[in-house]
């Protein structure tokens, strides 16, 4: 069951597109399982579609809407013809990932640390997202860390806990920089997640400064 989920003010952010690419992709995957969340979506969507409706029409340019149908098709055309160049590498990452995910690129796991490995995670639109794939071991406590700005983490696979609660299979973290925090993996099993960072991300310790600079630093 799905316990933690995005904020109001993200998911409005999600509904009119000005959510950053990175979170917007991580959002994605949790509205993806989560009907909650489509629903409260939808409706953000259809209150945008009401505002829409009372705003009063004007003209149009003669040939204007046979212009951008032109356009339209042009750019669709070009975008069918490029698509296979630009199919991004993609690693086994051992799991079934969203389908959400299937035209981004998947880097293969790399060591970041004891038990710990991450995976970049490419966007098609964006190649400078600051999107991962981390797989934790069961067990691992993280560093502990803050952020200067938001981080948001959908739990694809086990669970970790923190002073503010469990988060397991479905459930999105969206923490801020008033959240500092030490994820701790369920010992009963490895976590993966995918996280994007909106700012950076703020490590703490020896372990963490070392790593610090895979997350801007």
């Amino acid at each position: 069951m799905i316990k933690h989920h995005p904020s109001d003010e993200t998911l409005f952010r999600y509904a009119n597109g000005s959510l950053e690419s990175g979170p917007r992709i991580v959002v994605a995957v949790h509205v993806g399982a989560c009907t909650a969340c489509a629903e409260r979506i939808a409706g953000f969507e259809a209150l945008g579609g009401s505002l829409l409706h009372d705003i009063e029409p004007e003209d149009m340019e003669p040939g204007a809407l046979d212009h951008v149908m032109a356009m339209i098709d042009t750019g669709e055309a070009s975008r069918a013809k490029a698509a296979p160049a630009n199919r991004l590498p993609r690693a086994d990452v051992g799991i079934r990932l969203p389908e959400v995910l299937d035209d981004c690129g998947i880097g293969p796991w790399r060591w970041i640390g004891p038990g710990v490995r991450w995976s970049r995670v490419t966007l098609p639109d964006d190649d400078s997202a600051n999107v991962m794939l981390l797989k934790v071991v069961a067990g691992r406590k993280l560093p502990e860390h803050t952020h200067a700005g938001y981080e948001y983490t959908h739990i694809l696979k086990g669970a970790f806990s923190d002073a503010r609660g469990r988060y397991g299979p479905g459930d999105l973290d969206e923490a801020d920089d008033d959240v500092q925090h030490q994820p701790i993996v369920d010992k009963e099993g490895e976590c993966i997640c995918i996280a994007a960072l909106e700012g950076q991300m703020k490590l703490s310790g020896f372990f963490g400064r070392l790593i610090q600079p895979l997350f801007g630093g």
